[in-house]
């Protein structure tokens, strides 16, 4: 399936993709994903749009976007999400919302979409279910990628960048040919302060704070997935689908939603055997 180049999605206001989604061959899928820092929620993301043909409708793209925006381009909401960015403050719920509703043609896209970012709250969950009625669509899953603390720490602090080229490595998983130098440039490898231990639990605590509530949210509306996120990218991808077709097996669709048991269904689920 087509890469979809998300335009009216990174741009909002008028702007119309010029290489839009294909109709999937099945009934299009409509997705949350949530999941701490480290436990590889944008990789899922990549696989699940490439094998679906889904949209990756991800907010932290409008906000990286945007600086290649004039600020007349820029909507009020973005111009508001910007200022708070730079005065290292919250994005509120409210202008959140402003931002997913300036796109919400893209929540009806026939190719469905994979979206990441948002919601974080319950009240931006609420304001989500409300766009969702009113573009005519609604949410078929959301799948919770989970790994223990520890593992996440793990996988975070062994994480080295490169202060010139901005490469990434990681200690046991990519490490560099020679320790502590960036292969491509000759520069010394630094810590970010985001990736040392005690920043990273103070993060994964305030996340499991503020998440706890939503989880809870979809899970009383028996949307929620929680998907082991350990092994694999293939192997998490996979145990998504087995996971999240147990948890629809145990509900009836909504009325007006299509049965999700097709074959056509089956087909575009089936996880890919490799990745090139």
């Amino acid at each position: 399936m087509k890469k979809p180049d998300r335009k009216a999605w990174l741009q909002g206001g008028a702007a119309s993709c010029s290489n839009p989604p294909d109709p999937p061959p099945g009934p299009a899928w409509r997705l949350v994903l949530l999941g701490a820092p480290g436990v590889g929620k944008g990789t899922q993301a990549e696989l699940l749009c490439e094998r679906l043909g889904a949209c990756h409708l991800s907010t932290g793209d409008i906000l990286r976007s945007a600086s290649c925006q004039g600020v007349r381009n820029r909507s009020p909401a973005l111009q508001d999400a910007l200022l708070s960015m730079r005065q290292g403050a919250l994005v509120s719920d409210e202008t959140m919302l402003e931002l997913v509703g300036e796109r919400g043609r893209c929540l009806r896209c026939c190719g469905g979409f994979v979206l990441d970012g948002f919601p974080r709250t319950v009240a931006q969950a609420e304001a989500l279910d409300g766009l969702l009625t009113r573009e005519g669509v609604g949410l078929d899953a959301v799948f919770d990628y989970e790994l223990p603390t520890e593992e996440i720490v793990a996988r975070l602090s062994g994480r080295r960048v490169c202060p010139g080229c901005k490469a990434v490595y990681h200690l046991a998983h990519q490490p560099p040919q020679k320790a502590g130098i960036c292969d491509a440039c000759g520069n010394r490898l630094i810590r970010r302060e985001d990736d040392k231990p005690e920043t990273i639990l103070t993060r994964m605590r305030a996340y499991e704070k503020n998440t706890r509530p939503l989880l809870e949210w979809y899970g009383r509306r028996g949307l929620l997935v929680t998907v082991p996120a350990h092994g694999t990218p293939d192997e998490i991808y996979a145990r998504a689908w087995t996971c999240g077709r147990s948890a629809q097996a145990g509900r009836t669709p909504a009325a007006g939603k299509p049965d999700r048991g097709s074959a056509a269904g089956d087909e575009a689920l089936a996880p890919p055997a490799r990745l090139s």
